[in-house]
């Protein structure tokens, strides 16, 4: 709660107060106004009428006295005044045992109209306006006994009510005070400390309001200015030398920018691939040297504000670091850069800011060189097996001849699996030979414009014969007109007919299997749809990694044209991938598709004019 809102509470209790105290009197006043009204009305203005009829019985009694000869006629003067305070005494009847001598009083007097002269009837009118005089005085004694504990309660309550209230007063105006005056005497304590240098002086109230912030601030600062005060500047130079001597030894590139992206630091290596020197590098704004240098321009893409897009076909992983080749030693080197982003916690806070960023270039040439080299042996083992395996091939096409010589059942049976076993073969060099291509980043291509219809058929009649052998359907469905896409018809058809013979593998007999296409903007979709096995979610993304084979959930796996958990080289979907990308398409899987698998690939509308399907 804040101070205005205490104070603000503390004035409305006091305004409570005193509405408690003036009700409180306004209510027993009322009660006390009540009782002497009630004496008024109803027993004062009776004994009045009982007095004034006691006057006119006398008369009358007077009257009675004197010879009929002598009188008068005011004894019907005195029964008028006589019936009417009998009256008005007859409706302000309000106590117990008054209405009975009442009652008795108007058949006497009715008695006494008829005879005004009997003494007998005087007499007991007279008892009658007594007794109705009796009444009044004992309910006039009662009800000022009343009044009278009416006004003890009164006093009893306001004393009561009174003392409470003063003594809460008394405390608010003991304590609200010093509420006020205690923090700011001890943050003037506080702050004649600080200026004698005492930076170890802390407040020590807790509150959650303006003054409690006050004091966590001032705190704050007299712990920054303490650790200010007893720092080592000594130690930390040193410290800071030894950190500056390990980064100029790394054998990695490393250039340190801040917040701003001023350049803090670089070492040897950074300098000697950026081509400048430590003097024209420190303390610039690196976004002024990427203006006349490409590799600063390269390595700041990603710590600019908004990042700048790397001009790749796909979005960057950042936990992935990015291959540069740049030329060093006289040589291409290959570099793999990653930037980190410093942030720091600084003292007597919690949260963490942006502290700048860290550029690290680690030169992996001589790991791409083993790669290379691998590419090379494996494309050089490929190539030269594709000779020896074509001449066993047409050997045993040769065997097959019966102008050669008849062959027994068994002899078939063996060129049989040897036919198959080089098949095998082959398609393994195949394989292993394109991805030489890709690793070494030769991809031949012959981008022309070819009609998806064209790419369809082709890889449908490749791989009818497989289809039919498990009764599995092939629906193809495609609008007409769709326009062509630049592509190889080679590499586009090879990719096509990996997605239609992994599609077939998996497939329960007589099953279907469903091919389509369609244009999307500027791209036409290809699309493969099976109802097999599917692939587990947990192996999803990586269906297109080089060498990675995942196993199925009740058949074997999709990683590559192979198909199977045992044996293969798990590249058919990696070069698949890789020659989409190479024609400027995208390849990816239908993760939505739950009851079997769907692969897809798109490539670019070329500007030709739109093919119709033949």
């Amino acid at each position: 709660m804040t101070i205005k809102a205490k104070i603000s509470a503390a004035l409305a209790f006091l305004f409570a107060i005193i509405l408690l105290m003036g009700g409180l009197g306004a209510y027993y006043l009322n009660q006390l106004s009540d009782d002497s009204q009630a004496i008024l009305q109803d027993n004062y203005i009776s004994l009045e009428y009982v007095g004034d009829m006691q006057r006119a019985l006398a008369d009358l009694r007077q009257q009675a006295s004197v010879p009929a000869s002598e009188r008068t006629a005011q004894p019907a003067n005195a029964l008028k005044e006589f019936e009417m305070n009998l009256r008005l005494q007859e409706a302000n009847v309000t106590e117990a045992g008054e209405q009975s001598p009442t009652s008795a009083l108007r058949r006497e007097f009715d008695r006494l109209r008829r005879d005004p002269t009997s003494a007998d009837v005087i007499r007991r009118m007279e008892q009658a306006l007594f007794r109705v005089d009796e009444v009044n005085r004992q309910a006039i004694v009662r009800k000022n006994e009343i009044a009278k504990q009416t006004a003890k309660d009164a006093l009893l309550w306001m004393a009561a009510v009174g003392t409470f209230c003063f003594l809460i007063v008394f405390s608010f105006i003991i304590n609200f005070p010093g509420y006020i005056a205690n923090p700011l005497r001890e943050l003037t304590h506080g702050i004649r400390q600080i200026a004698s240098r005492n930076f170890e002086e802390r407040l020590h109230f807790k509150s959650s309001d303006e003054f409690g912030e006050l004091a966590r601030s001032f705190n704050s600062m007299a712990h920054k200015l303490d650790e200010y005060e007893h720092s080592n500047l000594a130690r930390v130079l040193f410290e800071k030398r030894r950190i500056d001597t390990l980064i100029q030894i790394m054998n990695e590139g490393i250039i340190g920018l801040d917040e701003n992206r001023r350049i803090l630091f670089t070492n040897p290596v950074a300098c000697r691939l950026l081509g400048l020197t430590e003097a024209q590098l420190k303390g610039r704004y690196a976004p002024d040297v990427a203006t006349s240098n490409d590799l600063m321009r390269t390595l700041i893409r990603d710590v600019m504000d908004p990042p700048v897009p790397e001009p790749t076909a796909e979005p960057a992983d950042p936990d992935r670091p990015a291959l540069l080749k740049i030329y060093d030693n006289g040589k291409e080197s290959y570099f793999n850069k990653r930037t980190h982003t410093v942030s720091v916690t600084r003292t007597g806070e919690e949260q963490s800011q942006l502290a700048g960023y860290v550029i690290v270039l680690e030169n992996i040439t001589s790991y791409k060189e083993l790669d290379l080299a691998k590419t090379n042996f494996i494309a050089t083992v490929s190539h030269e097996l594709k000779t020896p395996l074509s001449s066993i091939k047409m050997s045993l096409k040769l065997l097959d001849d019966t102008r050669i010589g008849p062959l027994n059942d068994e002899q078939r049976d063996l060129i049989g699996n040897v036919r198959a076993d080089a098949d095998r073969l082959l398609n393994l060099t195949g394989e292993l030979l394109n991805m030489a291509q890709v690793e070494s980043g030769q991809i031949q291509l012959n981008l022309q414009p070819v009609a998806p219809a064209d790419i369809i058929q082709y890889a449908v009649n490749a791989l009818r014969v497989a289809a039919d052998d498990k009764q599995i359907s092939l629906n193809v469905s495609l609008p007409d007109p769709l326009p062509a896409v630049l592509a190889d018809p080679d590499k586009a058809s090879w990719v096509l007919i990996n997605f239609l013979s992994n599609a077939i593998r998996h497939s329960p007999s007589e099953s279907s299997i469903e091919i389509a296409a369609r244009q999307a903007d500027t791209f036409v979709d290809v699309r493969v749809r099976d109802y097999g096995t599917g692939i587990r979610p947990e192996h999803q993304s990586r269906v297109f990694d080089r060498y990675f084979k995942a196993p199925g959930l009740a058949g074997p796996s999709r990683a590559g044209t192979d198909g199977k958990t045992t044996g293969g080289t798990g590249l058919g979907l990696a070069i698949s991938s890789e020659f989409i990308r190479s024609m400027n398409g995208q390849i990816g899987l239908d993760t939505t598709v739950t009851d079997g698998a769907a692969f897809f690939f798109r490539l670019p509308v070329s500007q030709a004019l739109p093919y119709t399907r033949r």
